[in-house]
């Protein structure tokens, strides 16, 4: 093949890639670009418009929770640099589960700069024996790939990260290996107690995904449940998102932009309780669905 044919193949996987359902993300990932902000003291967000990363100061190195999107790592460097930080002193990455819209910049990471990678136990066993669960083909980039955790993240862990210590809980669901975060942030000696949940889609309740992974009694759904109840009483002040849509990440950046002297938006000690009973009722609902029995 030569190269005029080259490029007509090139500009074809192009257009396809468009009708796709990452497509047309993958294609312009710059346009859903956010300017990085404090969220509560040590506690920043570096994440895009669509999947959150958050970025925290440990006083001794640099945490992120996820790495972004396959193909953005680019938006993550900048706004780590924008935020006044640089990304050579990012020790540590948690990721809340391993699908290719939150693993995108864990490679890049530990080559560049040596930094730690964390999945939940699952998830890592995922990655070995069934990789196709993590979506990484839907990258549409032969040069994307899963990565080898330095930890593997198990039901209870108490780990330490400089100055914080953060605890860990696994709540299987959208993926066997999601996990739940708690750990406290300071600002102006105040504390509140963060928290995190791996992952909220019905993506992967669907029948015929759950069919495909080897679940066709869809028990997945009520070790979903399970894992909102499990979590659900958790005393959290400041609910931490996995996407913006979780806790209205960007309307609450508004807020904050538009009284910069009023309360901080992001406390507020009911929201986790209120999201986590909504999407429990909300698979409740999907469940009694005859579409989706």
């Amino acid at each position: 093949m030569g190269m005029e044919q080259d490029y007509k193949a090139y500009a074809q996987r192009r257009e396809d890639m468009a009708t796709t359902h990452f497509g047309p993300l993958w294609l312009n990932q710059e346009k859903r670009y956010v300017h990085p902000f404090r969220i509560f003291g040590n506690v920043w967000y570096v994440g895009d418009s669509w999947v959150c990363v958050h970025l925290i100061d440990t006083g001794n190195g640099l945490l992120l929770i996820d790495s972004g999107n396959a193909g953005a790592t680019s938006l993550l460097v900048q706004a780590i640099w924008e935020a006044g930080f640089n990304p050579a002193d990012v020790k540590w990455i948690i990721h809340s589960h391993g699908h290719l819209d939150h693993i995108g910049g864990a490679n890049f990471f530990k080559r560049m700069f040596g930094t730690k990678l964390y999945l939940g136990e699952p998830d890592a066993v995922m990655f070995r024996e069934k990789p196709w669960i993590s979506a990484i083909q839907n990258a549409y980039n032969d040069c994307d790939a899963l990565f080898t955790p330095d930890y593997e993240i198990k039901e209870g862990d108490v780990l330490t990260f400089g100055s914080i210590t953060m605890e860990f809980y696994l709540v299987p669901g959208h993926t066997d290996g999601c996990v739940a975060i708690f750990f406290d942030a300071h600002e102006n000696g105040k504390t509140v107690r963060c928290g995190y949940f791996g992952g909220f889609g019905f993506n992967t309740m669907q029948k015929d995904y759950l069919i495909e992974i080897g679940d066709p009694e869809y028990k997945t759904r009520e070790i979903y449940l399970q894992s909102i109840a499990k979590v659900r009483d958790q005393k959290v002040e400041l609910f931490l998102g996995n996407h913006c849509i979780n806790n209205d990440t960007l309307g609450r950046r508004q807020r904050q932009l538009d009284n910069p002297d009023g309360p901080n938006p992001f406390l507020d000690s009911e929201l986790w309780g209120k999201y986590l009973d909504q999407k429990r009722d909300e698979m409740l609902a999907f469940m009694c669905d005859p579409k989706n029995i």
